[in-house]
């Protein structure tokens, strides 16, 4: 599964418009959806590295998580509604969705361990991180990661029982008006942008506008390749091609440590069109198709700890998280920047639990 993309990038670069240019992002897309991922699956030994490694993103989050409020309460952050209060960490205003995305991770990975963790000790600090790191969350102001975010959870709790889901939905609605409504922390705006959401077709915003231009173009870039699309790395150059006069020239950033920039719109900002649009329907069910697959196998082996017939259901609802966090971010979001390591480590890790050593039930190993 973790080799099957493997078909769609080296077509779609063999078939680019410009296969020099498309060599650098064949790379990329190998060490990214394919080195990476294996390496974790061979390095993971057993149940326990795999919590080591869901520790290590919870760690990392609090120290990024960290830095972030500290940006909020000092006016350090990245420029937001023209003041510099927007939490990004230490990965600047370019890269606005990085501390998002690594908190966010932190708190899947802390609730994973929570909710099937065995020592109580161990439990109660999860929790306690999973809770500490919603307020960078929240300050980063990331309606793509708050989303995702919401779902992985969601799904997690599904997963140990709809009982236990709907009691932490009670108790999340409950802290959310402690935390925004009792210590008004970023309230004003906070619930601008949770308002926004919801508005996002009737009255979207500049940002939404141009994702929803570049999702248009990526589809009519697409349609000219379909089966292999225009070649890695291709979607800036034939963008314009395509896009409407609604899209603008760029973003604008300011703030934490740096000056006024504007930023280029290179993609999509949705996985699966850019892939659509540089890899065609080949490269899509390729690699969108090794996702799917690796979901339904972590699904059915985590189902089949709950039901008795294995162990470590933490690093399966870790596993199991992670996955869904990223599946759902790539429907407006793609890969880029730092924060990308992370998202290979993610998919290793979910390899591992899908199909990895131990991956049969219990009984099937007595036997």
């Amino acid at each position: 599964m973790l080799g099957l993309p493997v078909l769609g990038l080296c077509a779609a670069a063999a078939a680019s418009h410009d296969p020099a240019a498309s060599l650098p992002g064949l790379v990329r897309y190998l060490q990214v959806f394919v080195l990476v991922p294996a390496a974790v699956v061979l390095t993971v030994r057993d149940r326990r590295d795999l919590a080591a490694v869901a520790w290590a993103f919870v760690g990392l989050a609090l120290v990024q998580g960290g830095i972030g409020v500290v940006q909020y309460a000092t006016g350090t952050g990245a420029s937001y509604m023209g003041e510099d209060i927007r939490a990004v960490g230490t990965f600047g205003p370019t890269d606005v969705m990085g501390m998002a995305t690594v908190v966010a991770f932190g708190i899947v990975a802390a609730v994973g361990l929570a909710l099937g963790g065995r020592g109580t000790r161990a439990r109660v600090v999860a929790l306690g991180c999973a809770a500490l790191l919603t307020v960078p969350l929240v300050l980063s102001f990331s309606r793509g990661a708050w989303i995702a975010t919401a779902a992985a959870c969601g799904a997690q709790l599904l997963l140990t029982g709809v009982r236990r889901a709907a009691a932490a939905a009670l108790a999340a609605a409950a802290a959310g008006v402690v935390l925004v409504g009792g210590f008004g922390i970023g309230s004003a705006m906070v619930e601008e942008r949770l308002v926004s959401i919801t508005q996002v077709a009737d009255a979207p915003d500049r940002s939404v506008s141009d994702r929803y231009t570049m999702w248009a173009a990526a589809v009519g870039i697409w349609r000219d390749s379909p089966v292999t699309g225009v070649g890695l790395k291709g979607f800036p150059q034939y963008r314009d091609g395509h896009a409407s006069l609604a899209l603008s020239s760029g973003s604008e950033t300011a703030g934490a440590g740096m000056g006024y920039q504007r930023q280029p719109l290179l993609s999509p900002h949705s996985m699966y069109l850019l892939v659509l649009s540089e890899q065609g329907l080949l490269g899509l069910l390729a690699l969108a198709g090794g996702w799917l697959a690796l979901a339904v196998c972590a699904v059915r082996r985590l189902l089949a700890v709950r039901r008795g017939r294995g162990t470590g259901l933490d690093c399966g609802l870790v596993a199991v998280g992670l996955l869904t966090w990223q599946l759902v971010d790539f429907l407006y979001a793609d890969i880029g920047g730092p924060s990308t390591v992370l998202t290979a480590v993610l998919l290793g890790v979910a390899a591992w639990w899908a199909v990895g050593p131990g991956a049969e039930p219990a009984e099937a190993r007595r036997a």
